[in-house]
């Protein structure tokens, strides 16, 4: 179906990008604005993707004729008081990350008139957060809207506005909807196939990241209620294998290291007479039992398609061919057979914001401005291509241009059903519409695929509809910081950004503290903090990112790993912390994160931090230290003094407890709320 997708929420003088959805670039699209509020004199152009601003508050319709039909999509614009001040731009073609997305056909509001608010924006904090829970009861489904302030600022839950939406896609008979403040409720009844409702939530400051949860008369993978034929769920979650993974990440050109190289007979030297040849897939089939005794359930691989010959594999020159170097399709179907035998995910790493300037079509818009490739790319010049950073052997993606959604939405078909998910490269960079298509068509194949975005620094609105899980960038930079000297309680004020920015509760982060684009933690910070750091990656809110060599203290980013040279006592405290990650509940992403009362003995009080977190009746006090001491710290609220890391008696005997880099304790959970 064509329809360009969920409703909308922004605000005026914001923009948002309209396309159809599953394009023909054959065929013809036409845009047209069906109602608009009083006063609004908003156009839409002839193009078949298309921009709308609206400039009064109100809702709007706009109208695509397709070739499957008409459609119809709801956009309800707040006044520009309300645009939110976090989140930023993404997107080439200028779609404001801001903008938010979603489809609807009833509006309503909690607490105040369904009309935007026109009062100036007063008083302290920023945008308010939101989540829905559905239900079913009795022969009705139930939406329940749990608005949240801004955490610094004065409003209350009462003080927000709840804004409903219904899904346009969906036929369901409106007249039946009723709506009291934060509840929604629709008789099973007047629901066809599916309903999908989306809300927002407003206040002084701005609206919320929009959710989304759906009723459906099929019982989908995932479902949180049943009630006959129909089930109620969650939309804009992570999938439950994802929210507490530990996820490996290969860097798949070096990773055999000297143990092999990418077509060697496993040695380091050549395959000889009679031998099969082994692929760089092989070479990780081979590691998959050590990597499993990581306690690693999820591989994220850097790019496997071909590419112009760069070692890390971004600048693709065919988004549907495995790159003959790492080996063949078959290869990598192995190696995805092999990790699903051991009950790990794989991720594969999707590049859709351009392709190398060595790619086929790329070559021919060079060559001949009037070829048919030269509308798919961005220029700047002529023959020079869009790009960021300056960097010189990339070309970026027009999206504006059917053919090329069409051609990367084919690539996502053919890839998706063969993987559990996608880390996305760059996800900043294309428009944030491409992306709620991704999502819904990902989730369409398998309601369990994870979507990972690299946003740095991480934007918001990505969490409506376009991705499950984020990279948290803003706690990867306090722990450099920490690393460098900063006092290490900057790693809590990181985390409570996520809330700051406008993140709502159910949103899922994916923590590292190094990666294939940074240097290695322990070369910048040293061994010491880098124990601590891997701790905290463990033992914070989120899903623990290991970087390939980190857990044995490999020097260098990108190069072959160094296996002859291995940091045993650092391998062993990885694998102690995700033994600790997995068998602690209260160190499960679902508990919660709580500031305690704590006191350093001895050592560097600054290089020291604790937290408190809880999961139902379970409880533990987490401590890190990145200095190169034992500390000695007081925990008022712990009960008992053997880590649950190393498993070694901690106490000193006089009330405290020594840590070196990371310990774990049971503690009374009244206290740590209280």
């Amino acid at each position: 179906m064509h329809h360009p997708g969920p409703p909308h929420f922004l605000a005026v003088g914001e923009a948002i990008e309209l396309a159809p959805r599953d394009p023909d670039p054959e065929a013809t699209y036409a845009w047209d604005v069906t109602a608009r509020p009083d006063g609004s004199t908003a156009t839409i152009g002839d193009e078949p993707v298309e921009h709308l601003e609206p400039d009064v508050a109100g809702t709007y319709v706009v109208h695509l004729a397709a070739p499957d039909g008409g459609h119809d999509l709801t956009v309800r614009a707040f006044a520009s008081e309300l645009t939110p001040s976090t989140g930023g731009v993404s997107g080439a073609s200028g779609v404001s990350a801001g903008e938010s997305g979603f489809e609807s056909g009833v509006s309503g509001s909690g607490g105040r008139s369904g009309s935007a608010r026109a009062d100036a924006v007063t008083g302290d904090g920023g945008r308010p957060r939101l989540t829905l829970e559905p239900a079913i009861e009795g022969d009705e489904a139930v939406v329940r809207a749990d608005p949240l302030p801004h955490p610094d600022g004065p409003e209350t839950p009462a003080d927000l506005a709840v804004e409903f939406l219904l899904d346009d896609r969906d036929n369901v008979d409106r007249e039946t909807v009723t709506i009291d403040e934060t509840e929604l409720r629709v008789p099973l009844s007047a629901i066809d196939d599916r309903l999908r409702v989306h809300a927002v939530s407003v206040g002084d400051r701005g609206y919320s990241v929009p959710d989304a949860v759906e009723f459906a008369r099929e019982d989908p993978t995932g479902s949180t209620v049943t009630d006959g034929d129909v089930t109620a769920s969650h939309l804009y979650e992570p999938p439950a294998w994802a929210e507490d993974a530990i996820i490996y990440e290969i860097y798949v050109r070096t990773f055999a290291g000297q143990a092999g190289d990418e077509r060697s007979g496993g040695d380091g030297a050549a395959a000889g007479e009679g031998e099969t040849e082994r692929s760089a897939f092989d070479a990780i089939v081979d590691r998959l039992d050590y990597i499993e005794s990581l306690g690693v359930d999820t591989l994220w691989l850097t790019p496997v398609l071909e590419n112009d010959h760069a070692p890390h594999g971004y600048n693709i020159t065919d988004f549907f061919s495995i790159a003959e170097d790492l080996g063949t399709r078959s290869d990598y179907e192995r190696l995805i057979a092999a990790a699903h035998d051991r009950g790990m995910n794989v991720l594969f790493d999707l590049v859709c914001n351009h392709s190398a300037r060595t790619h086929p079509h790329f070559q021919a818009a060079v060559a001949d401005p009037d070829s048919e490739y030269h509308e798919w790319y961005e220029w700047r010049g002529p023959g020079e291509p869009e790009t960021y950073f300056e960097w010189e052997h990339i070309a970026n993606f027009d999206f504006t241009h059917l053919p090329v959604r069409r051609h990367l939405l084919d690539a996502i078909d053919q890839w998706a059903p063969l993987v559990d998910g996608f880390r996305i490269d760059m996800a900043w960079a294309v428009p944030n519409n491409f992306w709620r298509e991704v999502h819904d068509r990902a989730k369409a194949i398998d309601s369990e695929f994870l979507l990972l975005d690299e946003t740095i620094p991480y934007i918001p609105d990505f969490q409506g509809g376009c991705f499950d899980m984020h990279f948290d960038s803003t706690t990867y930079a306090a722990l450099r910081r920490v690393g460098n000297g900063a006092p290490a309680g900057e790693v809590l004020d990181a985390v409570d950004e996520r809330a700051a920015i406008g993140f709502p509760p159910h949103a899922g982060f994916m923590l590292y503290a190094e990666n294939h684009d940074e240097t290695r933690y322990i070369v910048e910070c040293g061994p010491d903090a880098a124990r601590a750091a891997a701790g905290a990656l463990f033992t914070l809110p989120g899903s623990p990112l290991v970087y390939a060599g980190q857990e044995f203290g490999q020097r260098g980013k990108r190069d072959d790993l160094a296996w002859e040279h291995v940091d045993e006592d650092l391998q062993a405290h990885v694998r102690q912390l995700a033994a600790a990650r997995r068998d602690v509940t209260a160190l499960e992403s679902a508990a919660t994160l709580h500031r305690i009362e704590w006191t350093v003995q001895s050592g560097a009080a600054d290089r020291v931090v604790a937290f408190g977190r809880v999961h139902g009746d379970d409880a533990v006090v987490v401590v890190l230290n990145f200095g190169p001491e034992t500390a000695t710290v007081e925990l008022p609220m712990a009960t008992g003094t053997t880590d649950a890391v190393s498993g070694k008696a901690v106490g000193t005997g006089e009330g405290g407890l020594r840590v070196d880099s990371v310990l774990v304790v049971p503690a009374e959970s009244e206290t740590i709320e209280g």
